[in-house]
């Protein structure tokens, strides 16, 4: 067995991220408060209606602000029900992170979040390119959504726009003042594809007056980058807004042949506009279109076991040495040479929501969007790792050539609104619009010699232009109207009731399939309704508790990988949640439990097939069906954040996800083993797994500010660490990822005032997986007759950086 380790590499390294994500402890500990329109400190007016102050951090989340008080935490303010509401009577469990933490923690993209963060939420990359990822809530994880026809678990927002595919989530988010991460069904107010929850990011709207922050930054591997956000002078009640992002990160696991991009490499570059008019009193119009390009490679796949088999008929040179290496640990280069080049992600997007406040007790609102989504991905990481096959003059290394072009339109309009001080209401109707289409290839790159003692490279023409292994396209409308009242019949009781009506409708044609034309399509149209119903009970002015019932569901489709595309339907998931918020000893300490119940039918559940074809080749396909009976999934949640002393402050999260799903039908297999001669009828059934869901799950973190000087120049630290249990990451498999503890750190010297304005700098150091902890994130056991290959996470990334507001 060959043992790989990291090695630090000479160049420098990337800076950092506007996004946001994480738990509201840890908003807490930030002292931030989060509202509908911005975040403020200790009070002060929210971002988007009052200028920034002059701070060279994550402004205004923290920066500029003076030290905590001697107060206690700082209210959070939420916007999960469509108005604002402080977190600790919102009868939610919901996270919260500003741009601050994420500035702390150096976080780029969403998949930066993959650490555990958030301990509810799990994000990890799909297998074949970073730009798609996989994102779940309480166990409500997709399998292979990265399809046409195939729907997420999790419903993600981008300034209240549902996002309708999980390709161009992990490119660079522009300048993000907060994310809110709303755990359980989410069906009343957000609709379908929020069984497991929803993550809403927001980003900062201008603010009329000039003003900005530049940030630029060098780390190990080669990384860079950099950062502006400017805000300009309002000009007849129109204000602007414009932002650039551009990120850089050579490859941590190098290829070995000469000029082919290597593995876990990305380059991301972004703008965005936006526009804000306010042509009278309380009525504002906000334009924003945005663009973004993703280049980026996968994880290399690593053969870490390996059957005697297999071993003893293993590729060896001349000299009898093996030529594919395996083994535990993270590998520094390619074993064989391959040829790869970058997976290129675009996404682009225009939006324009409109507020007017009707009157003093309702405002109307219109969000319309437009955006389109491309993907054209190239994954030979497999490399003869994943697909082995050896033998004289056999092709081997797959590559896995794909495209996904989505365009979607949405609109929404909204009334939310109260009568006296008694009730409350939202009421809303939505409609969205896609179209997508995908193409997928896979031909050999390699080739082994007639001794396999070697091998060559193909003709690049030959797996360029080799015959479409598949080709669909999709189409989706999606109708819905929903409303929920609040009523506060006795003071400390509130009773909350909504409900959604949705009616998806929804068709497609698969018309490739191995180079030949074919005609299987697919129509179904499905109408839905989904209740809630709370009860809150402020129990004392610091404790509060509430009682949920709510329901979601996933919408159905087909698989693009289908030989047959074989459809599917909706699978629905009713959620019971009792939750506990408190705030105590004067507000020095924050605790919030939940613990809930999930019971989810009709679950789509997948299977993949290896078919022998006509032209003698294997084709891997992936057929998805209803299983029957109920997945129960069972849960709490827990945040804790103290603050001592002042500046100190302290959080602690937990999150612990019991998970059985019944063994499922394969009733795909039953029809391939009908085929058989003689026949066979027996019912087949299989044991399938949540995937990327621990047992367990821990996020800590400690922040400490200084105070340097009278100028308001702080001495910052930051140290948090994420803990994992082990999680199944093929849904057929009962092989397990290994257990992982990320441990992220910064060190800042912040707000240096520069000069007599409001100019203000910091310098910062940072590290992500500080102790460069090795652990295989995705594995797999399906080919028994070689080994088991495994994915590991990135190695320890750090650097410096620089920022400038003004």
């Amino acid at each position: 067995m060959i043992r790989f380790s990291y090695r630090t590499h000479a160049s420098l390294a990337a800076l950092g991220a506007a996004l946001a994500l994480g738990n509201a402890g840890v908003a807490a500990a930030s002292n931030l408060t989060v509202t509908a329109t911005g975040v403020t400190v200790d009070g002060a007016a929210p971002a988007d209606e009052a200028a920034e102050p002059a701070s060279a951090e994550a402004a205004p989340a923290e920066a500029g602000a003076p030290p905590q008080s001697d107060a206690g935490l700082t209210e959070i303010v939420v916007t999960a029900t469509k108005r604002e509401t402080n977190l600790q009577r919102t009868p939610i469990s919901i996270s919260v992170m500003g741009a601050d933490e994420l500035k702390k923690r150096n976080v780029q993209s969403l998949m930066d979040l993959a650490d555990g963060s958030v301990p509810s939420l799990r994000i990890s990359t799909f297998e074949a390119r970073q730009s798609a990822l996989t994102i779940g809530i309480r166990g409500i994880v997709p399998d292979d959504a990265n399809q046409p026809a195939r729907e997420q678990g999790v419903g993600v927002y981008l300034d209240g726009v549902y996002l309708g595919r999980q390709h161009g989530l992990n490119a660079s988010l522009f300048d993000v003042q907060r994310i809110e991460v709303l755990k359980g069904p989410q069906g009343t107010l957000f609709g379908r594809n929020t069984e497991g929850g929803a993550v809403s990011m927001v980003l900062r709207q201008p603010t009329g007056e000039f003003g900005g922050r530049a940030s630029a930054g060098v780390g190990n591997y080669g990384s860079y980058n950099g950062q502006i956000h400017l805000d300009l002078p309002a000009i007849a009640n129109v204000s602007f807004k414009l932002d650039g992002v551009i990120q850089h990160q050579d490859p941590t696991t190098r290829n070995t042949m000469p000029g082919q991009a290597g593995f876990n490499q990305y380059h991301r570059v972004g703008g965005r506009i936006a526009a804000r008019w306010k042509p009278v009193d309380g009525l504002s119009v906000d334009l924003a279109y945005d663009k973004s390009r993703d280049e980026n490679t996968p994880f290399y796949s690593q053969l870490v076991t390996i059957t005697p088999a297999a071993l003893a008929s293993l590729p060896k040179d001349a000299s009898g040495k093996p030529l594919i290496t395996w083994g535990y640990g993270r590998m520094e280069e390619t074993d064989i040479q391959v040829p790869q080049q970058v997976s290129v992600g675009k996404a682009q997007g225009f939006t324009s929501t409109i507020r007017w406040n009707a009157s003093d007790d309702l405002e109307l609102r219109s969000i319309t969007a437009w955006r389109t989504v491309s993907d054209d991905q190239w994954d030979n990481s497999g490399g003869a790792h994943r697909t082995p096959v050896w033998g004289p003059n056999v092709n081997f290394s797959r590559y896995s050539l794909a495209t996904l072009d989505q365009r979607q339109f949405s609109q929404e309009l909204q009334a939310v609104g109260s009568i006296g001080d008694a009730v409350e209401y939202v009421a809303g109707l939505y409609y969205f619009n896609e179209r997508a289409n995908d193409t997928a290839r896979t031909p050999n790159t390699n080739r082994w010699n007639s001794t396999v003692t070697g091998y060559t490279i193909n003709d690049p023409l030959t797996y360029q232009t080799a015959t479409l292994a598949r080709a669909s396209i999709a189409f989706a409308k999606s109708y819905a109207a929903y409303g929920q009242v609040t009523v506060a019949p006795i003071e400390p009781l509130r009773l909350t009731v909504g409900g959604r009506y949705t009616r998806d409708e929804k068709d497609g044609r698969l018309y490739i399939v191995n180079g030949a034309a074919t005609n299987f399509t697919f129509d179904q149209v499905n109408n839905r309704f989904d209740p809630l119903a709370v009860i809150a009970w402020q129990a004392t002015p610091e404790i509060n508790l509430y009682a949920k019932y709510a329901t979601g569901y996933r919408a159905g489709g087909a698989s693009s990988r289908s030989l047959t595309y074989l459809s599917f339907g909706p699978e629905q998931v009713k959620s019971y949640e009792l939750g506990f918020k408190s705030e105590l000893f004067n507000r020095k300490v924050r605790f919030n439990i939940a613990g809930y119940m999930m019971d989810r039918t009709d679950t789509q559940v997948d299977f993949n097939f290896f078919l022998p074809q006509p032209n003698g080749t294997v084709r891997n396909t992936l057929e998805t069906v209803n299983a029957m009976g109920t997945t129960k999934i069972r849960g709490i949640e827990a945040d804790l954040t103290v603050r001592p002393v002042d500046g100190l402050s302290m959080n602690l999260s937990y999150a612990y996800t019991y998970s059985k799903i019944p063994p499922a039908r394969n009733t795909v297999q039953e029809a391939l083993n009908a085929t058989l001669t003689p026949p066979v009828t027996t019912p087949v059934y299989q044991t399938v797994y949540i995937l990327y869901t621990p047992k367990n799950a821990l996020s800590g973190s400690v922040d400490y500010d200084l105070p340097v000087s009278d100028n308001g120049t702080l001495l910052r630290f930051h140290l948090d660490a994420n803990y994992s249990d082990p999680v199944h990451t093929f849904a057929n498999e009962p092989t397990l990822s290994d257990k992982s503890f990320i441990v992220n750190g910064r060190l800042s010297l912040s707000d240096i005032p520069m000069g007599t304005g409001d100019q203000r700098l910091t310098l910062a150091l940072w590290a992500r997986n500080l102790f460069n902890e090795e652990h295989i994130y995705r594995r797999s056991a399906a080919n028994t007759a070689l080994g088991d290959y495994a994915n590991y996470n990135a190695p320890r990334t750090f650097g410096v950086e620089a920022t400038l507001a003004f």
